[in-house]
């Protein structure tokens, strides 16, 4: 019987577990995880702490009893001392102090990623706070509902995380001040165009934002008292700190192959540099079929995509990735953004000679008064092959799929002027004869 090691359970590792033991029956698994719970949904920490949703139980999807129940052996609570990778062994420590050394014919890394912490004065004090874990948010929670003292909460990093937790701190009363050292908000996914609508919709809900400012301390008599920037301060009774996350790669770096950002560099099957071992989720990489290169892309999707594919290859099915497009989106209050592939500005820095083609207009004919709101639309391509490079899309609207679409666009390389005819449907109740997607595509140079 095949003997199968998963170091991490969270969503890449759930993926990789359930896919072996939902289709192979002669593999011994044995799962190792630090942590106390697993399956999180971190996606929905801010409607937790924003109160849009009553409480954590619906973000977890599985647990330590449904895995047994499978017929995995789960040491939780039971971080990993060694991996052995010669002789192929791990070794780790139980909650109870227990040793627990266990053999293995395959690997499987699922380790994730760590909040990137800053170094810098005042880090220490009560009310820094991090989000990543299900603990993260709750302590979070039980502080704001035991001192309800904390009135000003600054936010520092303005990514997805950054962002919606700002929103969630305005929907529960509190004052809310985003700092970043970029220019914006969401930088890494969205042209100027686009994050500009994202600063106007936080600004008119109460957010105070700070941009082109870099954190330099925490200041504060035993907790937060105020943030320091390299151009000012400002009162803060909390201060969550949402700059990024880096691959959680320790047990390995210093013997499988990485990246620069330390991310275990895997192959299409998302086997490491060492044949026996296969590394899964934000600790590695993935395929950017808009860079047509590897690359680092943390999203709870391409975890659990990756898992499936490392859960089939350890058991001798080979699959393979077709590679990532780092799809995402957003809803505040009422605006939604979506992305997928490269902005203008990041495939500019690549190299590509790109350019892009943008348009506005009604999601449904001016006659249809019912739910029906301008669209707006940035798609970027390559001006020499043509080739679509990435989207763009906002609105007030659930126009969520068209983004899939476009994501399947720069997997395949379907190029701009596919998409000026393409077979698109009309009816007044869903959208326009002269949509939005094809007017963008006919008007691209």
């Amino acid at each position: 019987m095949k003997k199968i090691v998963v170091i991490g359970s969270n969503h890449a590792g759930t993926a990789a577990i359930n896919t072996i033991l939902d289709t192979y029956k002669d593999c011994e698994v044995t799962v190792f995880d630090a942590n106390s719970n697993i399956s999180f949904l971190g996606c929905g920490m801010a409607l937790w702490i924003g109160e849009q949703i009553p409480d954590s139980e619906g973000l977890f999807y599985s647990s330590k009893e449904a895995m047994l129940e499978k017929g995995a052996k789960v040491y939780m609570e039971t971080p990993i001392d060694n991996i052995d990778y010669k002789h192929k062994k791990v070794t780790g420590t139980t909650k109870d102090g227990e040793k627990v050394t266990v053999t293995y014919d395959k690997l499987i890394l699922a380790t994730g990623s760590l909040p990137i912490k800053p170094n810098i004065p005042g880090m220490e004090l009560e009310n820094v706070q991090f989000v990543k874990l299900y603990q993260n948010a709750q302590d979070v929670i039980d502080k704001l509902e035991a001192k309800k003292d904390i009135k000003n909460i600054t936010v520092v990093g303005a990514g997805y995380i950054g962002v919606e937790l700002a929103e969630a701190f305005k929907r529960i009363g509190k004052e809310v001040t985003l700092i970043d050292s970029a220019n914006t908000c969401l930088s890494s996914y969205y042209d100027s165009a686009f994050t500009d609508l994202m600063d106007k919709n936080l600004k008119n809900n109460g957010v105070s934002l700070v941009y082109n400012e870099m954190v330099t301390a925490v200041e504060g008599n035993g907790k937060v008292e105020k943030v320091v920037t390299n151009k000012g301060s400002y009162v803060s009774d909390m201060v969550i700190f949402a700059i990024g996350f880096r691959p959680n790669t320790a047990l390995g770096k210093d013997t499988l192959k990485v990246l620069d950002n330390g991310a275990y560099v895997v192959n299409k099957t998302q086997q490491t540099s060492e044949q026996d071992v296969y590394a899964v989720g934000d600790c590695a990489t993935v395929f950017n079929n808009a860079t047509e290169d590897i690359d680092y892309i943390a999203l709870a999707t391409n975890a659990v995509r990756s898992g499936i594919i490392a859960g089939h290859n350890v058991c001798g099915t080979k699959l393979e990735t077709v590679g990532v497009q780092g799809s995402n989106g957003i809803r505040i209050w009422d605006l939604n953004m979506f992305s997928t592939g490269l902005t203008l500005h990041k495939a500019k820095k690549l190299g590509y000679d790109a350019v892009s083609t943008d348009f506005e207009d009604l999601q449904k004919p001016a006659f249809v008064k019912e739910d029906n709101d301008n669209v707006k639309i940035r798609i970027v391509y390559d001006n020499n092959t043509r080739r679509i490079l990435g989207a763009q899309l906002a609105s007030t609207l659930d126009i969520s799929m068209g983004i899939h679409m476009f994501s399947l666009a720069i997997q395949e390389k379907v190029t701009i002027d596919k998409l000026k005819l393409f077979d698109v449907f009309f009816l007044p109740h869903f959208n326009q004869p002269y949509n939005y997607i094809t007017m963008a595509a006919i008007t691209a140079k």
